[in-house]
């Protein structure tokens, strides 16, 4: 094969940096506590019932998990039972959200994203890979964008063979 029958991987040549926000995705299984089930009556929480649970409760269950705490009905939850709740997973789960399983996701990633060492994408140009199999939150994709900004020479959404520019530094 001569020098002009080579196949060059024009894509590798580029410079791109893949980022693949399925790659990054945060390791622990989602779960949700509902307060519903602790209701008194189907209404409210009695201090005394709910401090009763809270004591009894399991919480070495959630270990490394993350977990979203929310109430399924419309009752009247006071701020202090989420924050017992929160307490009390605080030494086990990994993320504690007082939200949905969505609200949850949204935040498990944020927090990835928050970590993630900025260095490796000085100057770099980005593709911010677009197809997943895992659950990737939207927000996560505008999170990554907020982040890199500052940093990165350009960013891309899409695959390396076919993108659609977001930010490209002046």
């Amino acid at each position: 094969m001569s020098a002009m029958d080579e196949i060059v991987n024009k894509v590798a040549a580029s410079g791109l940096v893949t980022i693949d926000l399925e790659e990054l995705y945060p390791a622990g299984e989602r779960v949700g506590i509902d307060l519903a089930d602790q209701l008194w009556q189907g209404l409210a929480l009695r201090e005394k019932d709910f401090r009763a649970w809270i004591q009894s409760h399991d919480w070495s269950q959630y270990k490394g998990k993350h977990v979203a705490v929310f109430c399924s009905v419309d009752a009247i939850i006071p701020a202090w039972a989420y924050m017992l709740v929160s307490s009390s997973l605080s030494d086990y789960a990994a993320t504690v959200v007082h939200g949905s399983t969505s609200e949850l996701e949204q935040v498990v990633f944020r927090n990835m994203i928050d970590s993630l060492d900025l260095d490796e994408y000085r100057d770099k140009r980005c593709v911010v890979k677009g197809c997943s199999k895992l659950p990737v939150p939207q927000s996560a994709y505008s999170h990554l964008v907020v982040r890199l900004r500052p940093v990165v020479r350009s960013i891309m959404f899409g695959e390396p063979c076919s993108t659609v520019p977001v930010f490209k530094r002046g």
